[in-house]
Order: C-alpha cells, then sequence, then structure tokens
C-alpha cells in the first residue's frame, strides 16, 4: 500500500509479527483468542485477544507455572510445540505436545484466558505432535494429532500420518486406540490437523510439504468427525512455494468463523531477505487470511488490508511487581527474575521475541555489573555485548566457533548496552552491530554479519530474542530496557 496511508498488505504484514509460530485461533462472541507454540522458551503459550482478528494484545502465558510443565534444560527447537485453543460450554481448552516427555499430548483448562490455567490432563504415549480437540454433536471428545507411532505406520510405510482418538477430558482417559484418518493429499509431512463442523460437512485442514520452502495448507473433507475423507481437487489450497513472493513459508493454519458468517484463517509465514537461500530471522510469525466458501469448499484470499503494523515499541523500568508476560527465559527453565524498586533483579537470561526486521535494544545497567545483551538463535548461534570490570566486549558464537569482536572500556557509574539490526552490508538479511553509552558518550563497538543467527544457518523452528543475563552467580540490577523499531520494512 502507498506510504501514508495507515493500512498495509495482510499478505506481507504479519498480525503478530516475530517468532510467534503455529497460529491456533478460536472465537467467543465477538472476542477471538490465540495461542502460538513457544518451544524451548517459559513461561510457555502466550495467549492473544482482539476484536477484529487484525489487533492483538497479549494476555499472558497459559504455562506459568512448575506444576504444568516440568522445570529444566529443555533443547533448542524442543519444549513445548503446536498447541490449540477451543471453547465449550464455558471453558477454553488448550492442547499441545511436550517433546521432551515423550511427546505426550496434554490438555490444560481454564475459564478466564488470561488464566490460571490448570494443571496438565496428560495423555502420554500417543506418539505425535499437533493435536487438536474436537467435539461431535453427541458432546464425544476427539483427540487428532500428527502420529509419528511406528505402531501406527500404514502399509505403505509412510510417516507421519494424522491419527485420531476419542477421548474424555474429565478422567483424563483415552477411550479407544488410535486410529489413522488420514494421510495426507500427496505431499511429505502431514502434519498440523484441526477439524471444524460447517453445514452437513466435517473438514479436516492440514499442514503439508514441510514447515521451510515447500509449506502449504490442504483440507479434505467428511460427512463424518471420523472420516473417510475426501480431499479438495484444489490441494494445495494456500502455498507461496516456488514463488518470488515476499513471504514464504506459509503454511499451519487455523480457520475460525467470524460473527457475521464470515471465516477467516490464521497461518504462518517467514520473511527472507539478503542473497540466496535467504535468511529468516524473525522466526515464523502469524498471518491473516479471508476464507470463501465455493461449492462447500473453503478458498483462501489474502487481498484484505491491515492498519499499521503492530505497535511493537516498549520501555520496561520495572515499576510492576510482575515482569510483563512478554519476558521469557530459554531452555524450558521459568524465569528467575522479578522486580523490586524499580529495577529487574535478573539470575539467568531474561529475553523478549524480536518483532521487527530493524529495531534497537538498550539495557541500561549499573556499571560495576557483571552482566551480558544477548541476540540469541539458540545455544550454539548468538551475539552478545558482555560487560564486566570496567570494559565491554562484543563476543559471538557461530556453531562451534566462538570469538571476541573487538571491546571497550566503560566509564561512570551506569552504562547503558545497545544493540541495533540494521540494513546489511554484505549478503545477509542484516547486521548487528553492538555498542555502549557511557560517561564518555556512545560508541560503537562490533558489526556482524545476521545470516549467522538465521533459521537457515542454525536450523529448528525458532526466531531471534533479545535480553539480557547474569555472567555470574549474583543477580544483576537492570533499571531499563528499551526496545525500538527502526522502520525500513
Amino acid at each position: 500500500m502507498p506510504p501514508g496511508t495507515g493500512i498495509r498488505d495482510a499478505a506481507t504484514t504479519p498480525i503478530i509479527p516475530g517468532f510467534f509460530p503455529d497460529p491456533s485461533v478460536c472465537r467467543v462472541g465477538e472476542d477471538y483468542y490465540l495461542v502460538n507454540s513457544s518451544f524451548e522458551y517459559a513461561p510457555g503459550i502466550p495467549i492473544w485477544h482482539s476484536r477484529d482478528l487484525r489487533e492483538w494484545t497479549q494476555l499472558g502465558n497459559v504455562l506459568t507455572r512448575e506444576s504444568q510443565f516440568p522445570a529444566g534444560v529443555s533443547e533448542a527447537s524442543r519444549g513445548i510445540y503446536a498447541p490449540t485453543i477451543r471453547h465449550r460450554d464455558g471453558t477454553f481448552f488448550v492442547v499441545g505436545t511436550n517433546v521432551d516427555r515423550g511427546g505426550e499430548q496434554f490438555v490444560v483448562t481454564a475459564t478466564d484466558p488470561a488464566g490460571p490455567w490448570s494443571d496438565p490432563i496428560v495423555f502420554p504415549g500417543l506418539g505425535g505432535i499437533d493435536p487438536d480437540l474436537a467435539w461431535d454433536d453427541d458432546g464425544t471428545c476427539y483427540l487428532t494429532y500428527c502420529a509419528l507411532d511406528e505402531a501406527l505406520r500404514p502399509a505403505d510405510g509412510s510417516l507421519p500420518v494424522i491419527a485420531q482418538a476419542r477421548v474424555d477430558l474429565e478422567r483424563g482417559l483415552l477411550i479407544e486406540k488410535p486410529r489413522v484418518i488420514w494421510q495426507g493429499s500427496g505431499l511429505a509431512h502431514p502434519e498440523g490437523p484441526h477439524l471444524y463442523r460447517r453445514g452437513d460437512w466435517w473438514y479436516l485442514l492440514t499442514a503439508e510439504g514441510g514447515t521451510e520452502r515447500g509449506h502449504a495448507v490442504c483440507v479434505a473433507r467428511s460427512r463424518a468427525i471420523d472420516g473417510p475423507f475426501e480431499p479438495t481437487p484444489a490441494n494445495p489450497i494456500f502455498s507461496r512455494r516456488s514463488t518470488g513472493f515476499p513471504v514464504q513459508n506459509t503454511g499451519h493454519a487455523d480457520l475460525v468463523a467470524r460473527p457475521d458468517g464470515e471465516w477467516a484463517m490464521v497461518y504462518l509465514g517467514v520473511r527472507p531477505r539478503g542473497f540466496t537461500p535467504g535468511f529468516h530471522v524473525a522466526g515464523r510469525e502469524t498471518f491473516l487470511a479471508r476464507i470463501a466458501w465455493v461449492d462447500d469448499w473453503p478458498v483462501v484470499h489474502t487481498d484484505d488490508v491491515l492498519p499499521d503494523r503492530a505497535d511493537t515499541a516498549f520501555v520496561d523500568d520495572f515499576s510492576s511487581e510482575e515482569l510483563h508476560p512478554r519476558w521469557v527465559s530459554p531452555h524450558g527453565a521459568l524465569p528467575g527474575s522479578h522486580t523490586a524498586g524499580g529495577v529487574a533483579l535478573v539470575r539467568d537470561e531474561l529475553a523478549v521475541r524480536v518483532r521487527d526486521l530493524r529495531w534497537r535494544f538498550e539495557a541500561r545497567v549499573d556499571a560495576s555489573a557483571a552482566v551480558a545483551l544477548r541476540v540469541r538463535l539458540d545455544e550454539r548461534h548468538w551475539y552478545e555485548i558482555a560487560l564486566e570490570a570496567g570494559a565491554a566486549e562484543v563476543r559471538a558464537r557461530i556453531g562451534p566457533l566462538e570469538a571476541s569482536a573487538g571491546s571497550a572500556p566503560a566509564t561512570g557509574a551506569v552504562v547503558t548496552l545497545v544493540v541495533e539490526a540494521v540494513d546489511a552490508t554484505h549478503d545477509g538479511p542484516d547486521d548487528l552491530r553492538f555498542g555502549l553509552v557511557d560517561a564518555d558518550g556512545d560508541r560503537w563497538i562490533a558489526a556482524l554479519d545476521g545470516r549467522y543467527l538465521s533459521t537457515e544457518v542454525a536450523g529448528g523452528f525458532t526466531g531471534r530474542t533479545i535480553g539480557v543475563r547474569a555472567l555470574g552467580a549474583t543477580a544483576v540490577r537492570v533499571t531499563a530496557l528499551r526496545y525500538t523499531p527502526l522502520g525500513g520494512e
């Protein structure tokens, strides 16, 4: 859209920018609620609210207590996968997978989507990911999921497949053994199933082609919730594969009926930048499309418009007693940080998801602190500026290699550590430049190629986070953290 119009193309503008993948959505009256995967980060499963499907506010996180999921180390791109949110008879249900516990499927419930959410009802031994809940006309609940269990391998040898079982949510029991209901439309990796009732048909929406450049949305339908399902001749009904479109990897969708009877679809996509193969650094983000129904099949349209991009800027002075729900910690451990008297006392690592392609992040700390401002993709791919013993040093880790990229003295009682994501000077998606502001003014220390903090280099399913971490056993006092988008997207 032309600059200054106040609207943007929904096909290229995420409704929830940053590392918020695998969206699932439900509607209650005039209100919409959406959840995303959180992988190794805790608290787990961010939850959002909207009145129009376009502008979203984070209500909190679903998994906020150790009793809801085991604390401890979770490896990169593991942890909590692909939740689904549904509402029935005044209760919200979120079903997801904890891949660190053998791929067990779990369900948590709440009457208020902002929480608190219950401890999990666990269905162990299902051997898969991406669960969905749906209820038939007599109230029986069906758990449908992407199965990886060898016991369910079809005669043609294909895995994964889409499997289903009836469950008793009140008692936490499987009523029957899982059975295969769908083997996909012919593309690789059928996953992310969701079931919907519309008229006389049950629709099974799936992701296929893998969550990389071949990602696609497919659909099948049946007169019964448990099949047999027939695919639409138009599969895949949505994909950006093999195109030059600026948003790629589109898939893992969920549908929702609006109050006016129209339907919409949320889905994930990435915004790759730089020379081939293109590097996406903000992770898989949440996008919006509208759905038309033609001959009782869903047809995807992305010609809608959105308001200007989400307001991602913030300054946190830690004046509240509790941390804002944007803050997370890696490794599947709940943040060991809290606020006290207008400062954050950081004991491990406190981070936020990067929300923009160009941005600036600042951390104001005591000069005596042993602290680092880190940009992280995973434990083997990060850049940071570390403050110790009166000096600031820029460090980088790329796979097994770790090196110093430059240093400078830090003067005065208070130091502001700074990192900016700016236009690339080489073929990568951006440059990350690190510097500081102290008693001697402001200065840059080093600039690093951003491609090495991309999913294309590191692998996995996540995106960048930025934050601060204590370098020793003593809690670090942080008086303010500021995030500012720099535009140019």
